[in-house]
């Protein structure tokens, strides 16, 4: 069984201690319950859902829920404005979560907050 990396500096030299797992690098002490914890909380983290709490994925088609201001437009993207074919980004930018084409905008990313899947 391989033990898992240090959660406070990354290191790989994790050693069991009785019931703790202990850091030498940085002296950070932990047991295997917490660790499991931090796992199962980063895979709830990494799933994005919409507004309402449903789980999107890539493809999914989304349903715009407030008028949306657009930089460097007059116009606006309207409340009920559907966009299909989202595609989810691993590293959001400015909570921008989704990439996705707007008909009469084109590309943009827009945040999961501001969509419910349709």
């Amino acid at each position: 069984m391989s033990l898992p990396n240090c959660p406070k500096c990354d290191a790989e030299y994790t050693y069991e201690d009785g019931a703790l797992l202990v850091c030498p690098m940085c002296a950070h002490e932990w047991t295997a319950a917490e660790a499991d914890a931090a796992e199962a909380q980063a895979e709830e983290d990494s799933i994005i859902r919409d507004a309402v709490g449903n789980e999107l994925q890539d493809g999914d088609a989304v349903t715009v829920i407030r008028d949306l201001k657009v930089k460097g437009s007059s116009n606006s993207i309207k409340v009920g404005t559907k966009v299909r074919s989202i595609r989810l980004l691993d590293n959001p930018v400015d909570g921008h979560d989704i990439d996705c084409k707007v008909d009469g905008f084109g590309q943009m990313k827009l945040k999961s907050s501001v969509v419910k899947k349709a």
